[in-house]
This record gives structure tokens, C-alpha cells and sequence, in this order.
């Protein structure tokens, strides 16, 4: 996708992070680190706010990505023998396909309480409060992105003479509703026609269905 329409840049820099995500409808999760945890979120499942369990979710911040790299070790090889296959519709690229284990969630998560302790490391558990955050400091960015994507959608659909959203309104949709997901106060945020087009456009049929 061009560059120009791609979603805004939402994610942290600066700090490393080692995350925990627990899938919502069954004892799956994924462990992995990231710089940018909500960019690295988003390649794993385009709706990750749905598809994962954010409440029982975890990141460990860490100073630099040594410390990230050797924390996510850790734990990769102290449940090797509950590794499990990614989930089907991960995509293969962003699977991670040895990260993914089951039966471990409580295990993992008392391990992280007990290493953010002795280490002295900022834990965000739940994961809901530290991903509004991250997208309240740059809500800012969604007005003239979401004007600039929903023009262009709307072309894409005519030129390309779609019967449904193309992947421009799906990257639009998506992000107004991660930022709905997170409370984020999109009727103060956002162009009227696109705030518009968001409640009561033809798509909404999609996410009926």
C-alpha cells in the first residue's frame, strides 16, 4: 500500500517492551518483544483489540532491547514442552511460530509480576489503559488522516467498482475502531463527514454480519 494511505504512526519509540497476549476464546497466547508494541500488534491480528483478551494482557517496559531480548527468552524456554501452533488467521509473516504456547497464562503472568519486582520494571497489566495512552497522545493525527483515507476510499471503491470495502476503508474502519475500543472520544476527534460515514455508512453491514 502507498506510503501516503497507510495508517498513522501510533506507536511508542524509545523503550523496549516484552509482551504477553492472551488470545480472548481459548488458552493461547503469544509471547514476543517489541519496540513498538501497538504497530507489532497490529501485523498479528488486523483487530487485535478484539481478538486478544487486553485485560488479561501484559507488556514489561524495559530500558534498552538487551534487557527485552533476554526477559523474552526467559520466558520462551521455560514452557517449551507447551509450545502450540499460531493460530490460523495470524498471518504466516507475523506469526512468530515458535512464540505461541497454551495452558501457561497464569504461570507466565506470575513469573512477569515477580521479575518486574525484583528488577525494578514497569508492568502495564491490563493492557487496555497503556494502548488508550499511547493512542490519546497522538489522537491529534486522526483528523486529517481519517479525511485524507476516507477520499481516497471512496475513490478506490468507484475506480476499482468494489461491492464492498477495499483495503483502504478496511485500514480506516479498523482504526477508528481500535480508537473506539480504547474510549477514545472520536466525535471530538474527527471530521464530521467521516464521523458520519462511521456510524452509518453501508460498511457497518460488515461487522453485523
Amino acid at each position: 500500500m502507498d506510503e501516503a494511505f497507510t495508517e498513522p504512526r501510533f506507536a511508542s519509540r524509545g523503550r523496549a517492551y516484552v509482551y504477553v497476549l492472551p488470545c480472548r476464546d481459548e488458552d493461547l497466547l503469544k509471547i514476543g518483544f517489541s519496540r513498538e508494541p501497538l504497530e507489532r500488534f497490529r501485523t498479528l491480528h488486523r483487530r487485535f483489540f478484539e481478538f486478544f483478551d487486553l485485560e488479561r494482557g501484559l507488556l514489561i517496559e524495559v530500558d534498552r532491547v538487551a534487557q527485552a531480548r533476554r526477559i523474552e527468552r526467559l520466558f520462551l524456554t521455560s514452557w517449551i514442552e507447551q509450545r502450540a501452533p499460531a493460530p490460523l488467521v495470524v498471518p504466516v509473516a507475523a506469526a512468530g511460530h515458535t512464540e505461541w504456547y497454551r495452558g501457561i497464562g497464569e504461570e507466565v503472568t506470575a513469573r512477569a509480576y515477580q521479575l518486574a519486582l525484583d528488577e525494578g520494571l514497569t508492568l502495564h497489566r491490563p493492557l487496555r489503559p497503556w494502548l488508550a495512552d499511547q493512542l490519546s497522545q497522538r489522537a491529534d493525527a486522526l483528523y486529517d488522516w481519517s479525511e485524507r483515507m476516507l477520499a481516497e476510499a471512496r475513490l478506490e471503491r468507484e475506480h476499482a467498482a468494489l461491492s464492498g470495502p477495499g483495503p483502504l476503508e478496511l485500514a480506516l474502519l479498523d482504526t477508528l475502531a481500535m480508537c473506539e475500543a480504547m474510549g477514545l472520544p472520536l466525535a471530538d476527534l474527527l471530521p464530521d463527514a467521516v464521523a458520519e460515514w462511521y456510524r452509518y455508512g453501508a460498511h457497518r453491514a460488515l461487522y453485523r454480519s
